[in-house]
């Protein structure tokens, strides 16, 4: 099957709200806005739309929208669980749906009000799950607190230090201040202030967690020869993976031989077999970051460097426009906005569109990633 959906389908459209700590809107109002303008953008009629997925967390369901948009017979809809780590998957199962002749037209969105609404770990009635009980009593009550676990544990081993996590946040504010869409253009970002910022979780601090977003966004996908027929070139689907390694325990990682390798290597594996090009081809790539350290988690499962070279890695400038590897081009969620990493797909295609605010010049190939640390997703998308 894998090799089935290689080049099958295409992202044909892409839409997204405006990013803000508070909207006015619904959530649900938002799915809409984003999914009619990802619509528009392909040229599809809402009446052809037969195909929905989304995350376990989204609180607007395929029925609402269905009718709200006005879409006809729906033949598939999937949910995938895992917050940040579903957002590809979500565009995986519609190419597999429309490989496999179960749809024709999909639509995969996430819309969120997580900056006017209340933090999910504040409901008490479901604090501790079965994972939970091994962490939440001793403390660890937020992602924050866990990802800072595993930070720790790379800069210990590693030799990892605040600075190769400020080379993330900087290149993410970077691209937002060349990205009027994003929630921090026009607020630079330099060394002195990021180290002088207060702890969330010690050793990560305010700039090295995402944004609280309120937003939605949504893509459209299609078969490649339908594609040749909507009103942008399309972004091809080249390859895509689902990642839960063994004896996973979310985030921590606590009964893994090695913590630090987590699901990303796990996807990557299955990512690379069916690709035509490597690591060394991707020209640019959309790595989840809700937290900085996730990025050189990131880099090291999926083929960038070798284990424990992910710090050395951003040295330089190098995920910075015209280093090694342009990360997160329109800022990602530590600068544009935390959508649980929908909008690292639609950047991914404004870049191999040649549209983007912090456009890889002649860009071909990118690689988009889903959360580190929980069952996460890929995608490969070419043009």
């Amino acid at each position: 099957m894998a090799a089935a959906l290689k080049d099958s389908t295409a992202i044909v459209g892409i839409g997204q709200t405006p990013f803000a700590r508070q909207l006015p809107s619904s959530e649900k109002t938002l799915a809409c806005q984003a999914i009619l303008a990802a619509l528009d953008d392909a040229g599809i009629p809402p009446s052809q739309v037969d195909a929905f997925a989304s995350y376990t967390m989204e609180e607007t369901d395929e029925v609402e929208v269905a009718k709200a948009i006005g879409a006809g017979d729906v033949t598939f809809f999937s949910k995938v669980g895992y917050g940040g780590g579903g957002s590809c998957a979500t565009v995986a199962h519609l190419a597999a749906a429309i490989t496999t002749g179960q749809a024709t037209v999909g639509v995969a969105w996430r819309s969120r009000k997580r900056g006017s609404g209340p933090r999910p770990w504040r409901n008490t009635a479901v604090q501790l799950p079965t994972p939970a009980q091994w962490t939440r009593p001793y403390g660890l009550l937020r992602p924050v607190d866990e990802i800072a676990m595993l930070a720790r544990r790379y800069m210990h081993e590693y030799g990892a230090t605040r600075d190769h996590f400020f080379n993330v946040a900087l290149a993410c504010r970077n691209r937002a201040n060349q990205n009027p869409a994003a929630m921090m253009h026009g607020r630079p970002l330099s060394r002195e202030t990021y180290m002088s910022s207060r702890w969330i979780s010690e050793p990560l601090c305010l700039f090295d967690n995402c944004l609280e977003t309120d937003g939605a966004l949504a893509c459209v996908v299609t078969s490649a020869e339908r594609a040749r027929d909507c009103r942008d070139a399309p972004v091809l689907i080249h390859s895509v993976a689902q990642g839960l390694p063994a004896q996973h325990h979310g985030m921590v990682n606590y009964w893994n031989e090695d913590p630090l390798s987590g699901p990303a290597w796990t996807a990557a594996r299955h990512l690379w077999k069916t690709a035509d090009f490597g690591p060394q081809d991707v020209e640019v790539a959309q790595i989840y970051d809700a937290f900085t350290p996730l990025v050189l988690l990131s880099l090291e499962g999926y083929g960038f460097c070798a284990r424990g070279e992910g710090a050395a890695f951003t040295e330089d400038g190098a995920l910075e426009t015209g280093g090694r590897l342009p990360l997160n081009t329109a800022g990602g969620g530590l600068s544009e906005a935390y959508v649980h990493g929908f909008n690292l797909i639609n950047e991914g295609v404004r870049q191999l569109r040649g549209r983007s605010t912090a456009q890889v010049p002649g860009a071909t190939t990118c690689l988009v990633t889903a959360g580190e640390g929980v069952p996460t997703s890929a995608l490969l998308l070419r043009s």
